[in-house]
């Protein structure tokens, strides 16, 4: 995948490759969302040290910093998770958590962003609301490039019931999963 990645460095490709992913779902993020993934992508893709932090222990330091410092810290963390969720979900089993943990991590780092002033509260807002089709998205950048999401039939599971998650629920049936049934509230209602 890093080939494929690595070959889609300016803005107008990675829009057309965040656009076609989200086709493949039946996803369509606005502009402000999509414009938002693109330079995150642009941001941290290029940047390998990014897979050597503790993401909890950074969200925790974060939160006792000052302002300003505080929220360029939420804001790597919850771009982080977004990227680790969506693009590198393997990360997960490696470091033995659910692909929802980045979810609810990232959700959280942007929520708290959301409480701030300023113009970009809003956004970061839509962030935490939005965090499961951005990254249904990001998963689906693979498929775009003919490869599997990278999950396990039992993480496509686990992400599926946790979240709702569109790519999780069409990698099961990737994996011949028969159709999950989750007791209780459905998973749809969690994002």
């Amino acid at each position: 995948m890093s080939d494929f990645l690595d070959s889609r460095g300016d803005v107008a490709q990675w829009q057309a490759l965040l656009r076609e992913a989200g086709r493949l779902r039946g996803i369509e993020l606005d502009e402000e969302l999509e414009s938002y993934l693109v330079f995150t992508l642009m941001r941290w893709l290029r940047r390998p040290e990014m897979a050597q932090r503790v993401l909890a222990l950074e969200f925790l330091e974060a939160l006792q910093q000052q302002a300003r410092q505080r929220d360029e810290r939420l804001r790597d963390v919850g771009d982080q998770c977004l990227l680790f969720s969506g693009l590198f979900p393997q990360r997960a089993e490696r470091r033995r958590v659910r692909i929802s943990y980045y979810v609810d991590l990232g959700r959280g780092a942007y929520r708290n962003l959301s409480e701030g002033i300023g113009e970009l509260a809003r956004l970061f807002g839509r962030l935490a609301e939005e965090f499961v089709p951005a990254m249904d998205v990001l998963q689906s950048i693979r498929a775009v490039g003919g490869e599997p999401s990278g999950m396990t039939a039992l993480q496509a599971l686990e992400l599926w019931s946790d979240t709702g998650s569109q790519t999780a629920r069409a990698e099961l049936s990737r994996h011949g999963a028969v159709e999950p049934i989750i007791m209780g509230e459905a998973p749809s209602r969690r994002h």
